[in-house]
Order: C-alpha cells, then structure tokens, then sequence
C-alpha cells in the first residue's frame, strides 16, 4: 500500500524501515518456532529497545524517543504485523498499555527510578485492569487498595493479563473506597510484580501463544503509598486516558495483519494452478481480492486521518474519541474479513499451521475483544456523539 506523503517525513520512513529489518531479521525466522513454544526470548525486549522501538511516544528524559507522534505507531505496528504473530506484538509491546499511567501520573522519584529500565528493554511493564467478574465493565472492579501508614494493601484478582508471567511492574486498577459506587473510587497503583503475595498463572489460548497471558491474585500485597499514579480515587481517569492510543495500536495492528493476509492470499493466487489456469484468472477469485484491497484503503484512510487528529490539539475531544472507537471497530471488521478470504482462497493450505493467514484466523477475536469489544466501542462512540 503506497504511502500518503501528505502525512509521512523521511524520518517516518527511515524509522519504518528499521523495524522492517529488525522484524525480518530478528523475528520472522523463528516465529514459528516460538508461537509454538508459547514464548520468546526475553532479550528480544533489548533488541527492540536499541532500535527505538520500545521508545515510541515516551519522553526522551527517560529513554524515549524525542517527536515520536501516532504515525509512528501505525508505521511501527503495520511492519511488525509481518512477523503474523499478535501474541508476540502484544507481549513485546506491553509496555505501551502499561507504562504510559507510569510516564503521565507517576512521582518523579517513581519515574525516575522505573522507566528508564522498562524503555531499555530491561524491564517488562504490563497493565492490569480486567477482572474475572468485570471484562469490559472496568467500573465494576473489585480489586481493593486499604492504606495502611505508608503502604496500600491490595487484595483481589486480575485475568487476560498480557506479559503477566514475566512482567517486572504492574500498573494496576484498584478500589481505593469501597462505598463509592461505579467509576468513582478506583485508583492506579504501580505495583513490582515479584512483591510478596502475588499468584500468577498462565492461561492457555486460541490464539496469540505466544504471548504470556496470565491470571493474577493479589492476597494482601503491600505497595508503598507513593506508588500510587494520579490523585486516590481518581483513577477511571488515568485509566480512561490509556484507552486512546491502546485502541489505535490494535486498530493499526489489525490492518497490518488483515494486509499480510491479502498479501498471502494474492501471492498464492498468482502461483496457483485450478482448471488450466491460475487463481487469480478467476473472475470470482479476483473479486474477492478486490473486496480485501477496497477494505484495507478504507481502513489505512480512517488510520491516517485519526493519527493525524491525534496530533493537533485543536481536533481531539469527544468526537475524536467517538472516532478512535469506530477505527478500531472497523479495522478489526477488515482483519476478520481479510483473514476469511485468505484462508478461503488458499483453501487447504489455509488450514495449514505455519501459514500466515492461519494463525492471523485464530487471533481475529483478542482484536476484535481486546481494549473494549464491539459493543462497548459502538455504545461509547454514541455516547460521545451525544446520542
């Protein structure tokens, strides 16, 4: 898919091409090999981290990258989408859900101490909001925070937790007053996630093996107090905040994979021979790559005018946000449909583990679920519009 030059610089694209290399060189090789093992190395974070990957959108005071705007999101995810394996985009990049309440609420002490590991690839962050009893409906979080002198004490439990094995911080949602009702008193604590008192366990999946995805127990952890990210019982906000560049990475994300099935779906259809001719020499088969590529143009258009909102100040407000949910919406609605076609065309090779197309097929719905389903997305987007 060309690019628009109306909204990319040469450093875009010089930086697009670096993690081209890096995803050619350091993971498309052994992504079979690693989705089957349910993980990857953990030096890959490191990796990541020298290229600048890991520093997109974080303060350079920090180990960030100075002037990295949401381009450079839809570039960085679009390209590393090539690898096929969203278990492992998630878990490399959990950082980005879990670090930004760290980088915007965090003390200074805190900061200072905490993000320069995470942006070098040292450290592994993760978020923890979703609970057993809540999914989408993070209002009703149950996890409680008691202050106890200089300390919270925290009791509960997390599920779906992406990097929740091995991450080495959690930022996490708690009940800071038990008699408020709905929103208000929930609080954002950052928690170390080998502290005393924490259970983990790791769920097994659809898709996404390899990402480390783990059910979290607190049983009476104590946090210092000063952990705490943002105001006591001002949390929906911190956690509100997260939500727009979480849903634009996974919308960036599902069109890279819905292009990599495209992409294998016309490929095959060139190479492959049925009744005399090729594939694509069918009018039926050619409609339905037309039908993909129509999709993805659609998709990459809505992307690009939502990256550039998300730049200037003056565009950002309710319908912003009402957009940012209809984008993620109607990206994983272009993932799901260009993973089906690919499938289909490739016929019985699609059904073949190692292909591309199969593995993106299992991971359609953790995009179309995680970060807010379709509902949720649709309900708030009318909300937003005053409807």
């Amino acid at each position: 898919m060309l690019l628009n030059p109306l909204y990319y610089t040469e450093q875009h694209l010089a930086f697009a091409e670096s993690v081209r290399r890096f995803t050619e060189k350091e993971i498309t090789p052994f992504i079979n090999e690693w989705d089957e093992a349910e993980t990857f190395p953990r030096e890959l974070y490191k990796k990541a981290a020298d290229i600048g990957l890991l520093g997109v959108g974080f303060d350079e005071n920090y180990g960030g990258i100075a002037g990295t705007d949401a381009f450079y999101t839809l570039l960085a995810s679009v390209e590393l989408a090539k690898c096929a394996s969203g278990g492992l985009a998630a878990s490399l990049l959990s950082h980005t859900i879990g670090t930004p309440p760290i980088q915007h609420f965090a003390q200074e002490e805190v900061k200072a101490e905490v993000l320069p590991k995470i942006l070098s690839g040292e450290k592994i962050s993760a978020l923890a909001i979703t609970e057993p009893s809540g999914g989408s409906d993070v209002a009703a979080l149950k996890t409680k925070a008691v202050r106890d002198g200089d300390d919270y004490i925290v009791s509960g439990e997390k599920t779906f937790i992406t990097s929740g094995i091995r991450a080495d911080y959690y930022s996490v949602a708690v009940r800071t007053d038990p008699d408020a009702k709905g929103a208000n008193g929930i609080s954002m604590l950052l928690i170390d996630a080998h502290s005393e008192g924490i259970t983990k366990s790791k769920l097994d999946k659809m898709g996404w093996w390899a990402s480390d995805t783990a059910h979290l127990h607190f049983d009476k952890v104590r946090v210092p107090a000063k952990n705490l990210l943002g105001a006591e019982n001002m949390g929906f906000f911190v956690i509100m905040n997260n939500f727009n560049m979480e849903r634009f990475f996974l919308a960036a994300s599902s069109y890279g994979y819905a292009l990599v099935c495209y992409e294998e779906a016309l490929d095959w259809a060139k190479q492959r021979q049925t009744f005399g001719k090729r594939l694509v020499d069918h009018q039926v088969v050619r409609h339905k790559l037309v039908d993909m590529a129509t999709r993805l143009t659609s998709t990459r258009a809505l992307l690009e005018d939502t990256a550039y909102r998300l730049g200037k100040p003056e565009l950002q407000g309710n319908e912003l946000i009402a957009q940012i949910c209809m984008l993620k919406n109607v990206a994983t609605q272009t993932m799901q449909f260009c993973a089906d076609a690919a499938v289909q065309t490739l016929g019985g090779m699609g059904f073949m583990r190692g292909m591309k197309s199969e593995r993106i097929y299992r991971e359609v719905k953790v995009n179309m679920i995680g970060g807010g389903a379709e509902e949720i997305m649709k309900d708030l987007a009318s909300r937003q519009l005053g409807y």
